[in-house]
This record gives structure tokens, sequence and C-alpha cells, in this order.
């Protein structure tokens, strides 16, 4: 049975969002008070104020004690939360749920990370023992994957296909250079993604998502008691969250054309949200174009996009900024990074200021002007085959 919801029965009060930048000069200490306070003084509260905490990170701490520690919270419980590079995400989820079951009255949920002086690259998760038939490939080449596939299934050419990853790439890093948090502030040409080196398959440079430091966090309270700390509340209308059971890797029948959990994700949350028209109703979207590909095929998972159609959607610009519906209006995790327990927050922070008509005004969304007024953030964590998926509804009003 999928989730009953919580369709208006929780609020975002208040949110807070560091730089997402290779932050040498800053420890997670710092990242973390930095996204706090400013959460604090958007919904006008203090730590003291706030009942309980929920701290996503996948790599950068081992328990509560990691959060509770630089904003020295004294008797409050924190909960540290890790799904994949859904973290931040699954940390709200939670708390919301707690929230709107009653058990609290004020919630704060703080994602970080600090990944880029740690002597590696990204995240190294220590290797489980498993059966065999996990994985071999890096993420790069298993997301290269989904190209020749999907070209292959829709009759799409080489050229052409290499022309909608371009679009992507060039479409996110002109929207994150106009956004001051943003890690890559530079508009970039089609001649500099396709000329870039090659990581894995087709997929340059500029293809996949870069390393960044960064903390995100946000408050939640029950839809009646926000108007006690803001003026503009942004309402849950949806939270739902999938996760699979890794059988795409050794299925002879998976295609990566498509993520089954996020196409079941998608189908929750707009029940919960009583959303019948995906494309006609959802304003914006804020999605986890880890790698061009990914964010190509999420169209269609999304229901934004009918099968099959997705890159000629791509094309014609119906998800530029300036587009029917505008995708990664912040810039996306292609000019952010991806400090994996604060990505999910960092994505619902853009959905936050622009139904509260905060975004600057380079990169607000008309489309909410226009009548449309829900907001959707979506992560995945995992690989093609084996995923968790999460997908929120947001809006500026209750129904």
């Amino acid at each position: 049975m999928a989730s009953h919801g919580i369709r208006d029965r929780v609020a975002i009060v208040g949110m807070g969002c560091t730089n997402f930048v290779e932050n040498w000069g800053k420890s997670l200490d710092d990242l973390l008070i930095d996204a706090a306070n400013e959460a604090y003084a958007s919904a006008g509260v203090t730590k003291d104020d706030v009942d309980a905490y929920w701290f996503g990170t996948a790599q950068s701490g081992m328990s509560g004690i990691t959060l509770a520690r630089p904003l020295h919270l004294h008797n409050k419980p924190v909960t540290r939360v890790e799904n994949y590079c859904a973290t931040g995400s699954e940390a709200l989820r939670q708390a919301a749920y707690a929230v709107a079951s009653g058990a609290y009255d004020l919630a704060m949920v703080v994602g970080g990370e600090k990944v880029k002086d740690t002597g590696f690259q990204g995240l190294n998760a220590f290797p489980i023992p498993n059966d065999g038939t996990a994985r071999t490939l890096t993420a790069a080449a298993m997301f290269s994957m989904i190209v020749p596939a999907y070209g292959h299934k829709y009759g799409v050419d080489d050229d052409t296909m290499r022309s909608v990853l371009t679009h992507i790439a060039r479409k996110n890093h002109f929207n994150g250079a106009r956004n001051t948090r943003a890690q890559f502030r530079k508009e970039i040409s089609a001649e500099q993604v396709e000329k870039a080196p090659k990581m894995a398959g087709t997929l340059g440079v500029f293809d996949c998502a870069g390393v960044a430091d960064g903390a995100a966090a946000a408050i939640v309270c029950r839809a009646e008691d926000a108007h006690r700390y803001t003026d503009t509340p942004v309402y849950v209308k949806a939270l739902s969250f999938v996760a699979g059971d890794g059988s795409g890797l050794i299925d002879p029948s998976y295609d990566y054309t498509t993520f089954p959990e996020i196409a079941a994700c998608a189908v929750d949350a707009y029940a919960q949200a009583g959303v019948k028209d995906a494309r006609a109703e959802v304003a914006m979207a804020e999605v986890h174009d880890c790698f061009t590909p990914t964010e190509l095929v999420l169209m269609e998972d999304l229901q934004f996009s009918e099968r099959g159609t997705a890159w000629r959607d791509v094309l014609d610009g119906v998800f530029d900024l300036d587009g029917e519906l505008p995708v990664n209006p912040d810039g996306g995790l292609k000019s952010f990074g991806h400090p994996t327990g604060a990505s999910g927050l960092r994505m619902m922070f853009e959905a936050f200021l622009q139904l509260r008509g905060e975004a600057p005004a380079e990169r607000a969304i008309s489309s909410l002007v226009e009548g449309r007024q829900l907001a959707l953030t979506h992560n995945l964590g995992g690989y093609p085959g084996e995923m968790v998926s999460f997908i929120s509804l947001l809006g500026a009003s209750k129904d």
C-alpha cells in the first residue's frame, strides 16, 4: 500500500544554505553552524525552541553528536540519517512525519558533507561483502550506458543524443551562473562540453556533477502553527520514498532507459498531492542531475514528457529557465557539486525561495506567477538497476 501522505499538514518555516564550493577554509562544524544559523534566523527561532533534530550525512559523521557538538545542543534528540544520495531529503521526510504525528511541535533538519580535504575525490564507501552480483563499474560508467540504450530504443542518432546532453549541461551551467551559492558560476559553450575529456562512454567532464563541501537546513512545524514563525510558509504536499531491490543488475530485461524506482515514486508522490497532470501542474523542478543522461530519463520517469520524447522537449527548451517547466533553476548538481548529505535540502532551499518569491529576478520562475503553484524536488541514490528515489511536492498555500 502506498503512503497516505501528510498533505498540507506540515510546513517549512525557515531554511538556510551555505555556498557549495571547495571549502578548504571551513570545517564541517563551520558549515553546519552557518546553515543552521541562517535557518534559525529565517524562522525567527533559537536552537532551544526546536524540539528535535535530524542530521543527514553520508560519511562526515557516525552519530547525532556530529551535529549536537557544533550547535551546542543540550538534551535534544538528534537522529543521524543516511540513505545514499537522498540522505538530506530522507532526513527531512523523517522530521516532517514526526511533526505530523504530533510527537514534536518544531523540528530541524541539517544536512552536510565535507569531502574536499579528506584525501579522496568524492565519497568512498567501505566495501561491504556481497553475493557477487553487485556492480563493479564506476558511477559514470553505469550512467553512461543510458546514452546508447536510449538512442537505440527511440531511434535517436548519436549526434542528436550528443546535442541533447550538451543542451542539458549548458542549461544547468547557465542557471548556476546566476546563483551566488553555486560552485561553478560560468556559462559554457557547446564546444566546451563536447571537447571536454571523456570520463566514461560518451560522457565528458561537463556531463558529470562535481564534488563540493556544503550544508543546508530546514525547520518544520505543523501547518496550523506556521504563521507563528513566518508570513510565507511553504507547505508539504507530498513526500515519497521508494527503495529498489537491486534486481536490475541481474535482470536481462532491464534496458537502462528508465529508472523503475523513480517512476513508482512519482506515481505515489502525485497521488499524495492530488496531481493529475504533472506537466501542467508543476511549475518548477529540482532534480538529481548527477549526469546529463540522468536528467534526460528523469523527465520521462517524472511524467514531464511522454516516453521517448524527452529528448525533443530538451532541445525545444521546455526545461530551460524561461521554458514551460524550468528544471534545476538553481544550477543543479552540475553547478553545485554534490555534498551528499546536503544536496536534497539544497534543492528544497531553491523551491523555498521560488515559492516565497525570494529568488533573484534573473532566475525567478514565471510559471509560478502564471498559476501553477507546485515545486518538485527529486533525489536518487545508487545507480541504474539499484536505486532509491525521493520526491517532494511543495506549495506556497494550502488547498
